[in-house]
């Protein structure tokens, strides 16, 4: 019997989001010095690298899996691409001479722009050569019904190495699993039912042998429910950037210093995410109006993703990822102030349930089997858009990694954009440095790398403002005396 392992109704949902307009997979530019991979024309030895990512692919199984879709139901699953071609996946490209910034964002964002193909494994990687100063930049496309941003970075501990010295493995022997036949993702459909059927028996069993438990566990699922119904129950004024979206991308990135942001969290109060989302407000601030003022009291509204994993589990494959919907101050002028709202906010979404509340809304729906009715959701959630902007904050190594000996220098999250939102923003941490990685609307920001300009000039604000005499109590005071603690039992690493 072939192999059919079904996606979650949480991975399965962004097969759903995707569209021609909406291609929804992840990216990231890693840019390297070129080191021991330099070959004598000048180049990459590309050869070597595909080697190396073979070496890896029995640590991440699903990059040899497809899709695959039930009969009845066009449930998707994973199952064993029988033709798998390393080098459809590992492809190479180069910038023209000199090799500027500019012209691998510009290649980034037209590489980005393309959906991958549905009918092979949805993940490719580029080397991309011709960088000035002997570099060369690994740019990762993987579809998000694969992997969350957490599990995103996780993936760079696999392919990376923490040694310059580690040499070349070679690729263990693999071998596909026989797909299965029309016959077999028939019984699939027919049979599915009746298991879930029967756990759900089993599960209400359970229940009944400790009815109180039980209770207080419904009573609390409730409250976390209505909570993250309310949180989401916002319908965000217009900007400039949300409306019709077009398949076209426009990609920016710039890091800031890690030490420089956690002091001006030591002097401010929060966490670091805390000064990252405060330093979109003031950039955001001017780049929305364009001079122009913004209403006294605009609902900003931005989706912070978190990570449900439990502590210690490190996934590297899959989505389990909640969300807090926050208000982000950006007609606030005062970055003091400003900066106290965004403590406010994120403080009260700690201390809310409303991200458990969604976790547990899309467990249930795996737990019963409820295909349909996840689609409606998702599509529910697409026609709504409840929000302007994801901002998407992953902590990433704090320690050097290298490539067959070539040393990691920067590294630069991408998020996919949804349905009416023009302007995506991912953050990740990397040894030492705080990665922005901007991407928009090829036709709605045409003047994209303004935003980049004015996120050095916020946190430069902010940096100004923590240096002050005053600092703490310019914003510590204002937003209340110390902070929520998390969830019990859950993990955030956005907030």
């Amino acid at each position: 019997m072939g192999s059919f392992e079904r996606l979650s109704a949480q991975d399965g949902s962004f097969l759903t989001f995707e569209g021609p307009a909406t291609p929804m997979h992840v990216g990231a530019v890693a840019v390297f010095a070129a080191g021991p991979l330099a070959t004598d024309g000048g180049g990459i030895d590309h050869a070597r690298l595909a080697r190396h990512v073979e070496s890896r692919l029995h640590l991440l199984p699903r990059y040899r899996k497809r899709l695959a879709f039930t009969p009845i139901e066009a449930v998707p699953g994973w199952i064993d691409d029988q033709r798998f071609e390393l080098d459809f996946h590992v492809r190479r490209a180069a910038v023209p001479h000199p090799g500027s910034e500019e012209a691998l964002k510009e290649l980034v964002a037209r590489i980005l722009s393309q959906p991958l193909d549905r009918k092979r494994p949805l993940w490719e990687l580029w080397t991309i050569e011709g960088l000035e100063r002997e570099r060369f930049a690994l740019l990762t496309k993987v579809h998000h019904s694969m992997v969350d941003g957490v599990a995103g970075a996780n993936l760079l501990t696999l392919l990376f190495s923490r040694s310059p010295d580690e040499p070349l493995q070679e690729p263990p022997p693999w071998a596909p699993d026989p797909p299965p036949g029309a016959g077999e993702l028939l019984l699939e459909d027919a049979t599915h039912r009746p298991r879930l059927g029967a756990t759900l028996v089993r599960d209400a069993l359970v229940a009944l042998r400790a009815p109180r438990a039980t209770w207080s566990s419904l009573l609390g699922a409730a409250d976390a429910a209505a909570q993250a119904v309310q949180q989401g129950a916002h319908w965000p004024g217009p900007t400039r950037l949300n409306g019709p979206i077009g398949p076209h991308r426009r990609i920016d990135w710039l890091s800031l210093d890690l030490e420089a942001v956690k002091a001006v969290k030591r002097s401010l109060g929060g966490t670091v995410n805390d000064v990252v989302l405060a330093t979109l407000a003031g950039a955001l601030r001017g780049f929305l109006g364009h001079g122009a003022s913004l209403p006294a009291r605009f609902d900003y509204r931005i989706v912070v993703p978190v990570n449900m994993r439990p502590p210690g589990e490190a996934g590297t494959s899959g989505n389990r990822v909640s969300a807090h919907f926050l208000s982000l101050p950006v007609s606030e002028r005062n970055p003091g102030r400003r900066y106290a709202k965004v403590l406010a906010q994120t403080e009260g979404a700690k201390a809310s349930r409303a991200a458990e509340g969604i976790d547990l809304l899309t467990r249930f729906l795996d737990r019963a089997g409820a295909v349909g009715l996840a689609r409606l959701g998702t599509s529910f959630v697409s026609w709504l858009q409840p929000y302007h902007l994801i901002v998407s904050n992953v902590p990433g190594p704090s320690f050097p990694l290298w490539v067959l000996g070539a040393r990691l220098l920067e590294m630069y999250p991408q998020l996919p954009l949804f349905a009416g939102q023009g302007l995506g923003v991912a953050v990740l941490s990397y040894c030492g440095r705080v990665g922005f990685g901007l991407v928009a609307d090829r036709d709605l920001a045409p003047d994209l790398g303004a935003l980049r300009e004015a996120i050095g000039e916020s946190f430069a604000e902010l940096s100004g403002l923590a240096a002050g005499p005053r600092a703490h109590g310019a914003a510590g005071r204002s937003a209340g005396k110390g902070h929520a603690r998390a969830a019990p039992g859950r993990s955030s690493s956005a907030l």
